[in-house]
């Protein structure tokens, strides 16, 4: 278990699992840059991200619902979560207040654009129900992501491949947390999308990047030493 002052965001674990030193500079080093790609993200999420409860035939929705695991040490925030009428015969489920039988979670997130190569989206809304069902002690099969394009569900199953995936992303975000250190740079066709390009100048030659400040730190040294 985690106490309360280590748990980490589960944004994150979608940042780490794109690229572990984009996680670095944003988690380690508090850096942000915005591009046209996170500002479409931003809009996206606005009406998700204000707190609201909403009722309809046989689901209650509930927007921007803090979650957490002391379990994986993670914490942040549902954009949506749908609670669905379960049949009388059906198993599981939680109880709602004022409400008559039980309901299951079925976690909702935003994106922007569409499904991307990968699981980082999926291991983001798992470890979601994985708070979920941490503060509900109830076991939720899947969820659901809704990309910006084609303005659709892509549904999720909660499977024993994704739940470890899941959880051994959130140990990995742990240890370079704990660490304290920011990997170095690796070019790759998907950092020309990343908004941090320009703070990571993954094209930049080693000298440059690393380099002047070594020869600056050495000279600094020597003109210490010297009579």
């Amino acid at each position: 278990m985690f106490p309360e002052a280590d748990l980490l965001p589960i944004s994150a674990l979608q940042h780490l699992s794109f690229c572990p030193r984009q996680c670095a500079l944003i988690h380690l080093e508090g850096q942000w840059e915005d591009n046209r790609l996170t500002a479409e993200g931003k809009r996206l999420h606005e009406r998700a991200d204000q707190p609201e409860v909403e009722n309809r035939p046989g689901v209650r929705i509930v927007r921007a619902l803090r979650l957490r695991s002391l379990r994986v040490g993670l914490s942040g925030q549902a954009d949506v979560v749908e609670f669905h009428d379960l049949e009388a015969d059906s198993p599981g489920g939680v109880a709602l207040p004022g409400e008559p039988g039980f309901w299951m979670p079925f976690p909702v997130e935003y994106k922007r654009g569409r499904p991307k190569r990968g699981d980082c989206d999926e291991v983001q809304l798992c470890a979601q129900a994985l708070c979920l069902e941490e503060m509900l002690g109830v076991e939720i099969p899947g969820g659901a992501l809704f990309y910006g394009q084609p303005r659709r569900r892509t549904p999720v199953a909660f499977d024993n491949r994704l739940r470890a995936e899941t959880e051994a992303l959130a140990a990995r975000l742990h240890q370079l947390v704990a660490s304290g250190e920011t990997p170095p740079p690796v070019y790759e066709k998907k950092c020309e999308s990343c908004s941090l390009i320009e703070v990571c100048q993954p094209n930049a030659p080693a000298k440059g990047r690393a380099g002047r400040y070594l020869d600056a730190l050495l000279g600094e040294a020597g003109e210490e030493a010297a009579p």
